[in-house]
């Protein structure tokens, strides 16, 4: 995992017993957040019993509670009525789920309306919800404990746009740090006096003031927030980018420049419809690419992340048990899967223990990506036959997973396609093919062809698997069978063993045991 210092998560957090039944977690099976911002208004019901959280519920209003609010001080009356309704529906909804009480937060807008006060007490007579009034370093320490939900041990520099405000907060070993709050949403730089040169000049004393309280931030830049997501998006627009997967987009500063530019030089209503953003986001994303390009300037982060993750997974991760925190999300969500969809839950541990001997190279990919192909290469079993193999490229390419970059979700999902297919020609998913190199696509392939032929053993027991050697030097495979099982190595399987040792490259394969 590339975000964080130590690079690769431990051998233990492979290996130990899964949390999701643990009563602490169970706790997590059902968590309703609600988030009163200045721009939407938002319900997630969260199953964070696996670490990465399944979103049951996601529903969003754009209210626009904080439009205009810089010049008439209070909230917009229309915009409050919409929040209202949003919040009453939201209210209703959590009663016919049967979850527990709903969290609610409410941010910039709310905390410095002159009626934000009164509106948090007529939301509570009319829904008996107490909204929570979070200050500005409050707001970005649930943000930078949402990105820590997608990424254990981030380090770096979290920015999380609303419309009222952005906040800033320092990650380091997995820890918040510094925060600081700014008036740099886009709802309120419409207000400022001056044109665009005026814009620019109170962008760069603002970002200046930001940088000298925060310090040097050169480690990786996290936006977090429906703004720069949207700003992702025309990124990926621009580039002609193959994956519509917003969490965990990076990009460089060149690009980032690159992007405004092209926001500046292009209609926006064709750049809205081209990226699939509603009307209300888009007309904000010009004033947000400008602050980004401040910020960017300023702090010169190595590279930029986009976290989906941001105040609502931070207050997920708030009420987790830290046994559960110190969980790597993809294996934990992975065991989750097997546990539900396989056929034989439990087995995807002995077939990583089978095919880790294909993987001790060090340029090799990451045990915890082969372990989550070990744990998922059943969990599609119910897909027709003819399409497996693209369902589960799919899946993992799509899923709501977190700590995978967007090269690991590709190279799950070319390992996925192979347990189910000989070949990845003609396969619809080809653009995706490019976001790897030629020694991933074949790591991914002999992971694959591994899976398929490990498959085949599913009747032994954990001390009659059998074994794979490979000696890559000497150009041999040898698979030793363990005593009694030798019928289970039939025509189908020698098949699968020498697909294997083709994709590895060797010349001699040899099968003790039989």
């Amino acid at each position: 995992m590339d975000n964080v210092r130590s690079g690769e998560t431990s051998d233990r957090s492979l290996f130990e017993k899964p949390l999701f039944n643990d009563p602490e977690a169970r706790a997590l099976s059902r968590v309703g957040v609600v988030d009163v911002g200045s721009n939407s208004v938002r319900m997630v019901v969260f199953d964070g019993a696996a670490r990465s959280p399944a979103y049951f519920f996601n529903e969003k209003v754009m209210a626009g509670l904080g439009a205009e609010m810089a010049e008439s001080g209070h909230l917009n009356p229309d915009g409050r009525q919409r929040a209202l309704a949003a919040i009453k529906r939201f209210q209703l909804l959590a009663d016919v789920m049967r979850i527990g009480p709903l969290s609610t937060v409410a941010t910039a807008a709310v905390r410095e309306a002159e009626d934000g006060s009164d509106f948090c007490d007529e939301v509570e007579r009319e829904t008996g919800l107490k909204l929570i009034v979070i200050d500005g370093e409050e707001e970005a320490r649930l943000s930078a404990q949402g990105v820590l939900l997608g990424w254990p041990g981030a380090y770096g520099l979290v920015c999380d746009i609303g419309g009222s405000s952005m906040e800033l907060a320092e990650l380091r070993d997995g820890l918040v740090g510094k925060r600081i709050s700014s008036k740099l949403g886009p709802q309120r730089l419409k207000t400022i006096k001056g044109g665009k040169k005026g814009l620019k000049e109170h962008l760069k004393a603002e970002v200046s003031a930001l940088a000298e309280a925060m310090g040097p931030q050169r480690d990786r830049l996290f936006l977090v927030g429906g703004s720069w997501r949207a700003l992702a998006r025309i990124d990926m627009d621009r580039r002609g980018y193959p994956l519509a997967v917003l969490h965990e987009y990076r990009m460089s500063r060149k690009s980032v420049y690159a992007t405004i530019d092209y926001i500046q030089n292009n209609n926006p209503e064709e750049l809205r419809l081209r990226s699939g953003l509603g009307e209300g986001r888009m007309a904000l994303v010009p004033l947000a690419a400008q602050v980004l390009k401040h910020l960017v300037r300023e702090f010169k982060p190595h590279d930029i992340a986009v976290s989906s993750y941001g105040i609502r997974e931070g207050m997920l991760y708030e009420q987790m048990p830290q046994k559960l925190r110190d969980r790597d999300p993809l294996i934990e969500a992975c065991h989750f899967a097997e546990m539900k969809d396989a056929r034989m839950p439990g087995f995807g541990d002995r077939l990583y223990e089978f095919v880790a001997p294909l993987f001790k190279s060090r340029g090799g990919p990451k045990k915890r990506i082969v372990k989550a192909a070990c744990l998922l290469h059943d969990v599609s079993w119910r897909a027709h036959p003819d399409y497996r193999h693209e369902v589960c490229f799919d899946e993992a390419t799509r899923a709501n997973l977190g700590g995978m970059t967007h090269q690991e979700r590709v190279f799950l999902g070319v390992a996925l396609l192979h347990r189910y297919k000989n070949s990845r020609g003609g396969s619809p998913f080809e653009d995706l093919f490019g976001l790897l190199s030629e020694d991933a696509l074949k790591q991914a392939e002999i992971l694959g062809k591994a899976l398929r032929f490990g498959a085949m053993l599913t009747a032994s027991e954990d001390e009659k698997m059998g074994s794979l050697k490979y000696y890559p030097k000497k150009g041999r495979l040898e698979m030793r069978l363990a005593p009694g099982t030798r019928e289970l190595y039939g025509e189908v399987a020698e098949a699968r063993l020498n697909s294997l040792a083709g994709a590895l490259g060797v010349g001699e394969v040899v099968v003790k045991g039989r």
